[in-house]
């Protein structure tokens, strides 16, 4: 961090004099100063390698206990709490299916995110292969698309899986179809996968460290080890074949999304943090 942006930030809370500063990623901790009666934050959204941005923090605040507990084991001895996030408040208006090139009758699959190998979208890609004529829409883009669809060609998949890049709103292309799937290898906590509860997709999600924490397996969706295809593909056709079943993932998603992910609840958690209450 540059010098003149410490000098911004001490000018900035000198001036404003805020209740509470809180530092969104790791290393803007660093911009954190000794402000007396301030609260000073970090909020981190994956699990820190180490704690040397932190040393100005009164508390820190991590989207699921494990992040916690890795800042305990780490040596922090101040309060940690665990506050996560709420989805957006959209209402979803689901797209054409034709503007993708997919038949209306299709059984459709959705998953979105970075084209990274922790997103795990080549298993997703073989799952999905395993499906006779279902789609697979991609949302996103990254260094991975080469290989991504190579394999879909490799896998006779080049005319099912449909890569749109980046979009302005997944919320309107993932309510346009049947499923969603977040095959993570490693997932702090799972935006995406809550944004299609929000929508009322019927999910599958890998055993990563979110989706361990907060989903319940047959009921909340279907929940698979990490890395396998041939589960994930079952648990798909599971949805397609039984509508009840299905329907009944939607119900219990949404009511999982209000207990553990409501917006005034979050919202109150960090309100009671910036006046001075780590109890959690």
């Amino acid at each position: 961090m540059s010098l003149v942006a410490h000098y911004q930030a001490d000018r900035w809370v000198k001036s404003w004099k805020p209740d509470a500063v809180m530092a969104w990623m790791p290393r803007a901790g660093r911009l954190l100063h000794s402000w007396p009666d301030t609260v000073k934050l970090a909020r981190m959204g994956d699990f820190p390698q180490n704690l040397k941005h932190f040393g100005k923090c009164d508390l820190l605040v991590g989207n699921l206990p494990g992040i916690a507990t890795r800042c305990r084991d780490l040596g922090w001895t101040k309060p940690v709490l665990t506050i996560s996030n709420f989805a957006r408040d959209i209402t979803p208006v689901a797209i054409d299916r034709a503007s993708l090139n997919t038949p209306e009758d299709a059984f459709v699959v959705a998953a979105s995110g970075r084209f990274v190998p922790r997103k795990g979208f080549d298993v997703l890609i073989r799952a999905v292969a395993k499906l006779p004529g279902a789609h697979l829409w991609l949302l996103g883009d990254g260094r991975e698309r080469g290989n991504l669809e190579a394999l879909a060609r490799e896998l006779g998949m080049a005319e099912r899986v449909h890569f749109t890049g980046w979009v302005s709103e997944p919320f309107h292309v993932v309510a346009a179809a049947d499923a969603f799937v977040m095959p993570s290898r490693h997932e702090p906590l799972g935006n995406t996968l809550l944004e299609a509860w929000k929508v009322g997709v019927p999910t599958v999600a890998t055993r990563s460290e979110g989706p361990d924490w907060y989903m319940r397996d047959g009921i909340d969706g279907i929940v698979t080890e990490i890395d396998d295809h041939d589960a994930i593909a079952a648990g798909l056709a599971r949805i397609r074949d039984d509508k009840t079943l299905a329907a009944s993932f939607v119900a219990g998603a949404r009511a999982r999304l209000d207990q553990y992910f409501s917006k005034s609840a979050i919202v109150d958690a960090y309100l009671k943090v910036f006046s001075g209450d780590f109890s959690g």
